[in-house]
Parts: structure tokens; C-alpha cells; sequence
């Protein structure tokens, strides 16, 4: 034996090698059982990245996992077969302690690095962007009031925005929401707001101008279903005379009710605030929004308990509630999934309606005049047929 042979190279070796051809297995084991299957199982419908766009990310995600796995089953567990057999366990070790020390050190850094920084919850918009919002320690954030400015280039438009100084959205800059009139109070996020459409476009507007009520739009950007239910709570108690209360259940946005980087509801409704976590590992959720079932199950929950507690809330001052369920056709089967599991199980009323496809606005996501038109007509439809009127209160 060469007297330059550590005697310790066969089990540094063998060990080597088969940490290498665990790993492999693991990478393509991965790359064979994260099917469509388990996919719809854990990542949920996003309204902003369409379910053929997240299954070509699924297969290259697939395709380079198992690449990387024969690469290290065939060029990296040989090649740390070679480099073990020339030293002892040992000696490895500690060859490989100045590259440990790094990794952590770049990961105290980067951590350091991100605390220091302004730091927004997933779906917050930048502060910069308009209608302008401020930081609440109840909802996350909401807009600032009494103000109005126009918005960012959408559709080869500029939309203006008026926020009253209760909050809420208006018709023009100057006008308030009077809560002695007999509305409508509308409640949810950019598709109630009317994100990208006028006033006379949107749904609120479209709403007031069908049944000749007042709309109280109290809607925020980016709202979750908790969101909305906490901010129709702490408004609703303004109006004299609500009539009827509208809000929203999006299937291709279900996720954000699982955002606890906000304040938050949990399954009872009890305030939650932001939850904490290293901002590395908060970057690395958002970038991959892995869904365990434990984290459905407790989403799952907590939408139903929000859906029915607004309807309660709508109740208890006599307004009628109405929960909107816009469908563009032809509706996908994950989001037919959820609409069915939220809603349909759980013996939830809502009102569905359905859009085409073509309904939305220019380059975006949010449905466009026609979509909120047809929104509107069917909430008039329901607000007839429970005999809601104008008149009196």
C-alpha cells in the first residue's frame, strides 16, 4: 500500500459516494413524483399567473431537478469518490468547515441585509403606487383619505382615482360618501374597487346608477377575504341605512387568506398580528408557494368562517348580503375545484357570474367595463328578487 494512502480512504470513500447517490435518487425521485397531481394538491390557482403558464414552470422545474440528479449520480459522485479516497473522514471534514463557515456567514449577512430594508407583505402594493396607502396595525394598510390622483398607465389609460375621507372610493374629487343615505356597501379588493376602470365603469358606480342607491365602496387593493370582512366590521356600523352588502369570493386568489405576513384572522376570527420569520425564508415561500394540506385545511376554515360571518354582519343591520362569485369562461378545474369546496360544501349562498374570457382589461388580469357591467346587472337581478328598493329604509 503507497504510504501516501490515508488508511481511512475506504470509509471516506464509501461514505461519499453514497451521500452522493442519496442525493441523486432524492433529485430525481422528486422530479418523477411532483406530477400535475401533486401539484394541484399544493399550489393553488393564481389569478396573475395562468395554470398553463404554472405547469410549463412545473416541467422545467421537473426536467432540471432530474438533470441535476444523473449529474450527480454520474459526474459528482465520482468525482467525490476520487477526492475521498485521498483523504480520511477527518481531513474532509474539515477541508469542508471554511466553505460551512461561509455559507452561513452569506446567510447571517443576507438576513441582516433584508431586515434593514423596507419590507412589504406579499401582495402590498409599493407605497409609490396609486390610489397611495399607509401602513394599519388592523388591516395591513389602506388608502389615505380625502385625496385624489391619477393611476399608472393601463390599457393606454390613466384612471383617476378619488378617495373620500372616510377612505372610500368616489365618484370625484370632492365628493363624500354620505352615511345617512339608504346603500349598497361593497367590500373586497381591486376587482370591487374597480382597479383599471372609471367610476361610471366600475362595479360600484354601475351599481348606483342600476338601482339608483347610494354605492359605499369600501373595497382595498389586494385585500384578502379577512381583510375585507375586518374592514366591513369597523365601517358598516357607519351606515344608517345599508341596504344591501356586497362582497367577493375570488377562487384564483383563495391563497391570499393564507398570508400571515399582515395582520390576520385565524379559524375563529380572533386579530392575529404579522407573523415573524426570517426574511430569507419568507422570499424563498413567496418564490415557490409550496402549500402543505395542514395550510388548505386551515385556509379552508377560515374563508368559510369570514363568508359567513359577513353575511351575519350584513344581517344584523338588515342588509341583505350578496357574495359575488365572478367566473370567466370557460372556468378552469382547479378554480371549479375550490368554488366547490369553499362554497358548494359548505352550503354557502353566492351569486356566480358568469364572463368571457375576453371581458377583461387590456394586458391585465381584472375584468374590463362589460365584466363589471354584467357584475352590476346581476347584483340589481338579486337586490329585485329580495325586494330591495330605493325608496325609504
Amino acid at each position: 500500500m503507497p504510504d501516501d494512502v490515508p488508511p481511512g480512504r475506504p470509509a471516506a470513500q464509501t461514505v461519499a459516494e453514497v451521500l452522493a447517490v442519496m442525493l441523486g435518487l432524492a433529485l430525481l425521485a422528486g422530479a418523477i413524483f411532483a406530477d400535475s397531481h401533486w401539484f394541484d394538491r399544493h399550489f393553488l390557482p393564481d389569478m396573475f399567473s395562468i395554470r398553463p403558464r404554472q405547469m410549463r414552470r412545473l416541467w422545467a422545474g421537473r426536467a432540471v431537478t432530474a438533470a441535476l440528479g444523473l449529474w450527480v449520480l454520474v459526474v459528482l459522485r465520482p468525482w467525490l469518490g476520487r477526492l475521498a479516497a485521498r483523504r480520511s473522514l477527518r481531513q474532509l471534514a474539515m477541508s469542508a468547515l471554511p466553505t460551512l463557515a461561509a455559507v452561513i456567514l452569506a446567510i447571517c449577512a443576507s438576513e441582516l441585509i433584508l431586515r434593514s430594508t423596507p419590507w412589504r407583505a406579499a401582495h402590498e402594493a409599493k407605497p409609490t403606487r396609486e390610489p397611495l396607502r399607509r401602513r394599519d396595525p388592523r388591516l395591513g394598510w389602506v388608502y389615505l383619505t380625502d385625496r385624489s390622483a391619477h393611476g399608472r398607465l393601463l390599457a393606454g389609460r390613466r384612471i383617476l382615482y378619488a378617495i373620500d375621507p372616510h377612505g372610500y372610493r368616489a365618484a370625484r374629487p370632492g365628493d363624500v360618501i354620505d352615511p345617512n343615505r339608504p346603500s349598497i356597501v361593497l367590500t373586497g379588493e381591486s376587482i370591487i374597487f374597480g382597479y383599471g376602470l372609471s367610476w361610471d365603469e366600475a362595479i360600484a358606480g354601475q351599481v348606483e346608477r342600476l338601482t339608483g342607491l347610494q354605492a359605499a365602496d369600501i373595497a382595498v387593493e389586494a385585500y384578502a377575504p379577512d381583510q375585507a370582512y375586518t374592514r366591513l366590521r369597523d365601517e358598516l356600523p357607519r351606515f344608517r341605512c345599508p341596504k344591501a352588502v356586497v362582497a367577493i369570493f375570488i377562487p384564483s386568489l383563495f391563497g391570499r387568506i393564507l398570508d400571515d405576513d399582515r395582520p390576520h384572522l385565524d379559524a375563529g376570527l380572533v386579530p392575529r398580528p404579522e407573523t415573524r420569520r426570517w426574511r430569507l425564508a419568507t422570499l424563498a415561500r413567496r418564490a415557490v408557494p409550496y402549500r402543505t394540506a395542514g395550510e388548505l385545511r386551515r385556509g379552508l376554515d377560515i374563508t368559510r368562517a369570514v363568508l359567513r360571518s359577513v353575511a351575519e354582519t350584513a344581517r344584523a343591520r338588515g342588509a341583505v348580503p350578496i357574495l359575488v362569485v365572478p367566473v370567466f369562461l370557460p372556468e378552469p378545474p382547479a378554480e371549479t375545484a375550490i368554488r366547490r369546496t369553499v362554497l358548494d360544501e359548505a352550503h354557502i349562498p353566492y351569486l356566480p357570474v358568469r364572463l368571457d374570457q375576453s371581458w377583461r382589461i387590456r394586458g391585465d388580469k381584472h375584468p374590463d367595463a362589460r365584466g363589471d357591467l354584467a357584475i352590476a346587472k346581476a347584483i340589481q337581478a338579486q337586490l329585485l328578487a329580495a325586494g330591495v328598493t330605493s325608496a325609504g329604509c
